[in-house]
């Protein structure tokens, strides 16, 4: 598949997904949306995919955000709606993907890009990137990040990213949950290869059954998501990779995985 904003390739059964718009910062257009949407689901559909990247090919941009010059445009409102959708669209396929999502943001995060790295499962940051939710500056509001962004910080920090509509460094950013590690600009790429390394060599059946069940329970009350988990538990425990793994630990030696 040839895609023309964005970068894939395959390395050690991780996928690499790198936005490659420069000239426009790597706005989310409706063709780089297209062509994310289409790149993710071929990584899910390739069993030799046990880990994802998103990256950005820009020196210090990893997304800013939506395209400003789509939304300025004067067209029906269903054509607008229709085009908007693709964000809900992106942020449920990463959540379903069945594997593990890593946002190697190497650059400022901005707006609706902010909402892509939050619906990652990790998020690495390089000392030089920086978050934000600038849409209030310019007469708009980020309404679907706001939905991730309370389901992964704080309630009075959310509303003060949203409504003053500033950026925070990449250690504000780990302080309040947005990340999970910040890494030394020269060090990122191999922070980042380290991760999708160690994600890629876990199970891909049992890190599809964890994540898939994370996923579906996450707006469950308690009760309801421990009975939908205690199900899951035997179901995973029945698997031969869990034998394997569990053969493994006790034979001190690696595992050898077969996704069954």
């Amino acid at each position: 598949m040839r895609y023309t904003t964005l970068r894939y390739g395959v390395t050690n059964a991780s996928a690499t997904i790198a936005l490659d718009q420069p000239e426009t910062r790597n706005a989310l257009s409706d063709k780089l949306l297209d062509d994310l949407l289409t790149a993710l689901a071929a990584a899910r559909d390739d069993d030799g995919v046990r880990c994802v990247v998103l990256a950005s090919t820009h020196d210090t941009v990893w997304s800013s955000g939506g395209d400003l010059v789509g939304f300025g445009a004067d067209v029906p409102l269903a054509d607008r709606h229709a085009a908007s959708e693709r964000f809900p669209r992106l942020f449920t396929l990463i959540g379903q993907l069945g594997k593990p999502v890593v946002c190697a943001a190497s650059g400022h995060v901005l707006a609706g890009a902010l909402g892509v790295a939050l619906a990652c499962d990790l998020v690495i940051a390089a000392e030089r990137a920086t978050f934000g939710t600038p849409e209030i500056n310019v007469g708009l509001f980020p309404f679907m990040v706001g939905a991730l962004l309370g389901r992964n910080i704080a309630r009075k920090k959310m509303y003060e990213l949203l409504l003053l509509g500033e950026r925070v460094d990449a250690y504000e950013a780990l302080r309040i949950g947005l990340v999970n590690r910040v890494v030394a600009d020269d060090a990122f790429d191999a922070a980042v290869a380290e991760w999708a390394g160690k994600l890629a060599s876990k199970s891909p059946l049992l890190m599809k059954m964890g994540k898939d069940a994370l996923f579906a329970c996450q707006d469950m009350q308690l009760a309801q998501a421990l009975d939908y988990l205690h199900a899951q538990l035997s179901v995973a425990t029945c698997t031969d990779d869990a034998r394997e793994g569990v053969a493994a630990f006790l034979e001190r030696r690696e595992a050898e995985w077969t996704g069954r």
